[in-house]
């Protein structure tokens, strides 16, 4: 039984390969990000591509869904996002008030119309 085959050295190998080179990126941009102007355009400008690519997402979800979403009709997809921004706003813009109404209309939707995963 050589090392790497042990509990010890997977691990090891797990912390190596998958921890440590993304820990190094985390900390170059908590040192890099401190001279960044949040207000700057060109921050401006990444966080209106990321808010588009949040969009497009969830447009993707709503419209072409994958995976268990497909058994849910349209009209339930569009309840739930739509619930969910209303749970985001009515709980002070909280991004987990909102997701966790919009999961919830998903979840009673499937189980009112009988649809199992």
């Amino acid at each position: 039984m050589n090392f790497v085959s042990t509990e010890l050295g997977a691990m090891l190998v797990v912390i190596l390969v998958g921890f440590l080179p993304n820990e190094v990126w985390r900390v170059l941009g908590v040192l890099f990000g401190r001279r960044i102007d949040p207000d700057s355009v060109w921050m401006q400008w990444v966080q209106a591509v990321a808010t588009a690519l949040l969009a497009a997402v969830v447009a993707r979800l709503l419209l072409v869904p994958s995976g268990a979403l497909v058994a849910l009709p349209l009209w339930l997809r569009v309840g739930a996002v739509a619930s969910g921004i209303a749970g985001f706003l009515v709980v002070r813009r909280s991004v987990l008030a909102g997701v966790l109404t919009a999961e919830a209309v998903l979840v009673a939707g499937a189980w009112w119309l009988g649809v199992s995963p």
